[in-house]
């Protein structure tokens, strides 16, 4: 016996019966209803707990300790302190003119002279002859001259007689001139100030002409020579001075002019020879001292500055905390140039906070704060 059911043809019949076909489905949106409701509970609930378990725990978790600095606006520089060497502002090694044997020394090493004192002398008694047999010459040239000068006059000689007179008075002149040089020459004369670093002239010795005599050394003003890394370079250019500290005279202070700038870099690191004229009248920086050289590179006024030890990076970011009413507030910051251990703050702080510079590493945002002590100085924490 077959049945077969047939669709109702009224309107409850069909609402009934698509019901009934779609009860599996309903069931299932009922219970995945059911299960986001419930995640959403527990969420709520778990959030509810935490908030109630951090309460207790702050309420719990004493006060930080924290040490706060008030943070104003002042004056920061990015500087250079770069080495450097002291050279002589000149060194100019003394050879003899003339050959000859010294006669005299009238120095000793590290005399200081005046241009045109007397050094040392060569004996002159060869060229003293030589400048009278000139002399000689020349006063029998100029006579024959001024004798056919005067018959000229009279036109009894040919021009031509006349001009060989004269030239030979004038080769006679020259003769006499190179004759006083050469006798001059025996005295070895200072070409300038100076300080005698090394004296080869002994008593006694011949030398020749290109020997070497003595090595002088301009001291009245010497020469402060840095190497300055490429990267630097523009800077250091648009400088007229730099500030000097000179270790071997305690650390003495000396202002350089700059004086020359090398176009290109002088060795493997890249360097590029600065020149400083630095005044020395009483001559005590002496060439082969060291010293360091103070750079300012650029300079902000009114900046906002702190240590760089109150900063903390984790992931990429860096941020402060500054304290208020007792309270930490964390600070995302930007950072700009760097003094010693100052750093300044380009955004992130404002004049007259106070930053935690003690304390900070164990400060939560939001977490109260026993502030310990106020500077305005970090070397007042450091003292």
């Amino acid at each position: 016996m077959n049945s077969t059911y047939q669709k109702p043809d009224n309107a409850r019949g069909k609402f009934f019966y698509f019901i009934w076909r779609n009860m599996p489905r309903f069931f299932l949106l009922a219970m995945m209803a059911a299960i986001v409701w419930l995640f959403f509970m527990v969420a709520e609930k778990q959030a509810v707990i935490r908030a109630e378990q951090e309460a207790a725990i702050s309420q719990e978790r004493p006060p930080v300790n924290a040490v706060v600095m008030q943070v104003e606006p002042g004056e920061i520089s990015e500087r250079l302190n770069l080495p450097g060497s002291i050279e002589a502002w000149t060194s100019l090694m003394l050879t003899a003119e003339v050959r000859g044997t010294i006669e005299a020394v009238l120095v000793k090493e590290g005399d200081s002279v005046r241009q045109g004192d007397i050094l040392a002398r060569i004996e002159a008694d060869d060229y003293q002859i030589a400048l009278q047999r000139a002399e000689a010459a020349f006063r029998l040239a100029k006579a024959d001259f001024e004798r056919d000068k005067a018959v000229f006059a009279q036109g009894v000689i040919p021009p031509a007689e006349l001009e060989a007179r004269e030239t030979a008075m004038q080769t006679a002149r020259a003769d006499l001139d190179n004759a006083n040089l050469m006798l001059e020459r025996c005295r070895i004369v200072a070409p300038m100030d100076a300080v005698i670093r090394h004296l080869d002239a002994k008593i006694g010795a011949f030398v020749s002409v290109g020997d070497p005599l003595a090595l002088l050394l301009h001291i009245d003003k010497v020469k402060a020579v840095v190497g300055i890394p490429e990267s630097d370079i523009s800077a250091v250019r648009r400088l007229d001075e730099l500030n000097l500290t000179i270790q071997a005279l305690d650390n003495l202070e000396v202002v350089g002019r700059r004086h020359f700038v090398s176009a290109s870099p002088e060795n493997q690191a890249r360097l590029y020879r600065l020149e400083l004229e630095v005044d020395n009248p009483d001559h005590l920086i002496l060439p082969g001292m060291f010293f360091r050289a103070d750079i300012v590179k650029q300079r902000r006024q009114q900046a906002l500055a702190i240590p760089f030890y109150s900063i903390i990076s984790r992931n990429g970011e860096q941020y402060i905390f500054v304290e208020k009413n007792g309270v930490a507030t964390r600070r995302t910051v930007q950072t700009g140039i760097m003094e010693g251990w100052m750093i300044e703050i380009t955004s992130g702080l404002e004049p007259g906070e106070q930053v935690m510079i003690e304390g900070h590493r164990d400060a939560e945002d939001g977490r109260t704060v026993n502030v310990v002590k106020v500077i305005t100085d970090p070397q007042e924490y450091l003292l």
